[in-house]
């Protein structure tokens, strides 16, 4: 039994001034939330894969990255195809002004958007990736970025 393809994806936890963090809802999968970010191109860093993928997906401009905070590897389906994805997570400050759907690309199955607080986190009963989520939230809003990336599952 071999190990599926790796896919290497890039997401950001997007926190604005009012302590809330962005989640998109795609619709694939019977429907969930989950950070912004995607799979990378050829020879494309993960800082460089997140920063296009806010411009794709949320037509996100002149975004600064403060530092990896997390990190996963999780076997799951990208497009009816079993894959193990590496996926590194990214904090970055950003405000709704900041983001223009108008001038998004590729909204890649996104049905909606939503600022979420840490409390609507740990209260939903939608289900939420990165398992784990908030309580990487919570240690940001503490404490900042840690000195190593989280591991989440």
């Amino acid at each position: 039994m071999s190990a599926p393809p790796l896919r290497k994806a890039a997401r950001v936890v997007a926190i604005d001034a009012h302590r809330r963090v962005l989640l998109l809802h795609y619709a694939e999968a019977g429907g969930f939330w989950a950070t912004p970010g995607g799979g990378l191109e050829p020879d494309e860093d993960y800082p460089t894969a997140v920063l296009r993928e806010l411009g794709e997906e949320l037509g996100a401009a002149n975004v600064t990255l403060v530092a990896q905070v997390a990190e996963r590897c999780q076997d799951h389906a990208v497009a009816g195809q079993l894959v193990r994805q590496v996926e590194k997570y990214f904090l970055a400050r950003i405000e709704a002004s900041d983001l223009d759907p108008a001038r998004a690309t590729q909204t890649d199955n996104i049905r909606a958007r939503r600022w979420w607080t840490l409390q609507e986190l740990r209260d939903t009963r939608e289900t939420v990736y990165p398992r784990g989520l908030a309580d990487l939230i919570a240690d940001l809003l503490s404490h900042g970025p840690p000195e190593q990336p989280t591991v989440l599952r």
